[in-house]
Order: C-alpha cells, then sequence, then structure tokens
C-alpha cells in the first residue's frame, strides 16, 4: 500500500460515479412516486428521495477528496529540538 494520492481523474471519474448513481435512484424514486399505487407514507418517502437525493449527491461531489491516515510519528523522543530562537538558515 502507499502513501500517494490517487490521481485527480481517478478522483473525479469516483465522484461523477457516486453522483450519477444517486442520480438514477432519485430518478427511479420520482417515477415510483408518480406510477406506482402505493399507500400515501410510501408515496412521501419516495417524493422525499427524490426531493433531498440531488442535495446529498451535489455535496458528496464537492466534498473534498479524503486524506490517506497519516503514518505515527516515528521521531525519537529522546532526541531535542533546536530552540526557535537558535535556528539558522544555511548552516
Amino acid at each position: 500500500m502507499t502513501d500517494a494520492q490517487p490521481s485527480l481523474s481517478e478522483d473525479i471519474g469516483k465522484r461523477e460515479k457516486s453522483y450519477f448513481i444517486k442520480m438514477g435512484i432519485r430518478l427511479i424514486c420520482l417515477v415510483l412516486a408518480f406510477t406506482v399505487p402505493a399507500p400515501l407514507p410510501v408515496r412521501l418517502l419516495l417524493f422525499a428521495g427524490a426531493i433531498f437525493l440531488p442535495y446529498v449527491a451535489v455535496i458528496g461531489a464537492n466534498a473534498p477528496p479524503r486524506q490517506a491516515p497519516r503514518a505515527f510519528d516515528v521521531t525519537d523522543d529522546s532526541q531535542n529540538e533546536i530552540p526557535r530562537h537558535r535556528r539558522e538558515i544555511g548552516s
């Protein structure tokens, strides 16, 4: 396993796939809400899905890329750090 981030094209591809899946589910909810003779609570649930899924899809598509978990700090605790007022550049 590597610590490298996925390429931009891979990240965009994953976001697009997720977005299209959610919007496909929204379309199914909308069609079923109008065509299936179901009880009112079921139809309201389908309408709610059709209304709120676009918001969820856009938020998910615009979310920042997930960061890989950082490796733990392997510095030696007994190693002393140079005080800030004593740091010099180039030496």
